[in-house]
């Protein structure tokens, strides 16, 4: 081995995964009760360690396929975490992630074998290790990606009504959005199309269901809210 590698230290690389989900007008968050040492018992996201042969965002993918069935999901880099006891057991440099997904898509009973739970976004429990910091740092990054381009929709339905998706907008960025206003936005941006399909879970009368057209959105990508 090349001297310059041989004489500096070894360190293990981690990936943590921050997932998203949406339902009934809360933002939730999937996070592990762990059944395992280090931490046994407490809340955590869930992660993993980089292995020899795939990169950093090829783990971050294998890590949520175990934990949630799904392998086509919206991830987007976090950033490094690295404070030199941020792990108790060994020196672990963590690289997090974010994913965005359906709640209504994950398989169950990957998510019931890991212990997982969804919790409110509002409600948390203390969580291990700088996992905090991760939480806080991605749905700032989420919201900051949200205002300009169209990933909201990776956690609706592939219909929805618009009440859905005001509600969700709400729920991530943690406040309220002036109706009117809103529908005026959704009404300029043609890749937002409405069906003639009611949903009428919600009153007798129902909500037109609408779907987003990413063909559409990739030929003029303009997006604000």
């Amino acid at each position: 081995m090349n001297t310059f590698y041989k004489n500096n230290e070894r360190f293990y690389v981690a990936v943590d995964c921050i997932i998203f989900g949406f339902s009934q007008g809360e933002l939730n968050l999937l996070l592990l009760k762990r059944n395992f040492e280090p931490a046994k018992g407490e809340w955590s996201l869930m992660g993993g360690f980089l292995q020899k042969e795939e990169s950093i965002d090829e783990a971050a993918s294998r890590v949520l396929c175990e934990l949630t069935g799904l392998d086509d999901v919206y991830m987007e880099q976090v950033g490094v975490f690295g404070e030199i006891n941020r792990d108790p057991g060994e020196r672990v440099l963590s690289v997090a992630y974010y994913a965005l997904i359906n709640i209504n898509e994950y398989d169950r009973a990957f998510v019931q074998k890991h212990n997982a739970h969804w919790l409110n976004i509002n409600e948390l429990p203390p969580l291990i290790f700088d996992h905090e910091d991760m939480v806080i740092k991605a749905r700032n990054l989420m919201r900051e990606k949200a205002a300009v381009e169209p990933i909201g929709f990776n956690l609706l339905p592939d219909l929805f009504t618009l009440p859905q998706m005001q509600q969700l907008y709400e729920a991530i960025y943690g406040e309220p959005i002036d109706k009117r206003n809103f529908r005026k936005r959704v009404a300029d941006m043609d890749y937002i199309e409405k069906t003639n399909k009611i949903d009428k879970t919600g009153s007798k009368r129902g909500a037109y269901l609408y779907k987003f057209n990413n063909k559409i959105y990739r030929k003029d990508p303009k997006f604000k809210l």
